[in-house]
């Protein structure tokens, strides 16, 4: 790959309305964009950091800077990952290779990464943490949803009310609750009783990055997927026996080279493969969704808690998002 320029952006996303998670209430979200000139092709990409890790802005700039000059003598999207550390500056310079490689190439990004041609995927819609009528009620106005994960906070009671309430507003959709760290070991048993009781399929990393051991010896009637606890490529051999599902994010692992070398690691060990997001753009949803087309689970409804989205955009439509061949990775994208 021959010399290009780097260009490198910062950009302050504001929400339609504060989100609440476990220990946290987002009411903005920053992002770093990253442009790839070759004097003849353009490439693009976005990251957005783990609020979890410290990969803030500042980080991510830092790390970018970092590889500057080797990415500017021209570096592939394998020496990228030798050459960075995993996190959202990584996503962004591995996203914008690989849309100035389709640009150059003269095909879209999903043929260079070998898969099928993409068709829209069913993604589930989050509801943040609130009263359990506030978030019946959030139920109910996402009127396309067919897919619903709720945001729980560890207070147990409080959770489980919260799971009767949306289910009774919502018998018709598949639910999921992501923990985001919040519950202990403890808690399990009650939880998950609760969970089966109300129909939901999938509990989300619900104890602490760091006490993977516990699931050791708790055997859940419920499929729990790991997040915070599985980054990168290394992490995902440690999910057999404690995680049946192992939730790629583009910002944990440092971009789609990783994220599809991910997918495929987890379904050798047997585990299900599910992508999500942080807080993003379309731009950052785009390779997502590439990755989501090999996934049994989707989560990428990002750009849907934005004041504002970019354009042209990702679509939502009878609970599936699409990205178009106009929004990132293919020559179309050049011409939007």
């Amino acid at each position: 790959m021959g010399r290009i320029t780097v260009e490198v952006a910062t950009q302050t996303l504001r929400l339609a309305e504060p989100f609440r998670i476990s220990g946290y209430v987002f009411e903005t979200w920053d992002v770093v964009s990253v442009v790839l000139r070759d004097g003849e092709h353009v490439g693009r990409g976005e990251g957005g950091g783990a609020y979890y890790l410290g990969d803030d802005v500042a980080n991510m700039l830092a790390v970018i800077e970092t590889a500057r000059p080797v990415i500017e003598a021209g570096v592939t999207r394998d020496e990228l990952r030798a050459l960075m550390p995993a996190g959202g500056g990584r996503n962004a310079v591995d996203c914008a290779l690989w849309e100035l490689e389709a640009l150059r190439a003269r095909r879209p990004a999903w043929q260079l990464a070998g898969l099928d041609a993409p068709k829209p995927v069913r993604t589930t819609f989050t509801l943040g943490a609130d009263t359990p009528e506030a978030m019946a009620a959030k139920a109910c106005g996402y009127i396309q949803a067919r897919s619903i994960k709720m945001k729980l906070t560890g207070e147990l009671s409080l959770d489980l009310a919260r799971v009767a309430a949306v289910r009774a507003a919502r018998p018709d959709v598949w639910l999921g609750v992501d923990g985001n760290q919040g519950f202990a070991l403890a808690d399990l048993d009650r939880l998950t009783a609760g969970l089966v009781a109300h129909g939901v399929s999938l509990l989300e990393q619900p104890l602490p990055r760091g006490r993977e051991a516990d699931l050791d010896q708790f055997a859940s009637p419920v499929r729990i997927a790991g997040d915070e606890s599985l980054l990168t490529l290394t992490d995902v051999p440690g999910a057999v026996g404690r995680f049946d599902v192992v939730n790629i994010k583009l910002d944990k692992c440092g971009g789609l080279t990783e994220g599809l070398a991910m997918a495929a690691e987890a379904r050798r060990l047997g585990l299900g493969v599910m992508v999500g997001c942080m807080v993003g753009t379309s731009l950052a949803m785009a390779p997502a969704f590439l990755l989501g087309q090999v996934c049994d689970l989707v989560d990428l409804d990002g750009p849907t808690f934005l004041a504002a989205d970019c354009t042209p955009a990702v679509t939502y439509r009878d609970g599936d998002i699409w990205s178009g061949p106009e929004v990132w990775g293919s020559p179309e994208a050049a011409l939007a």
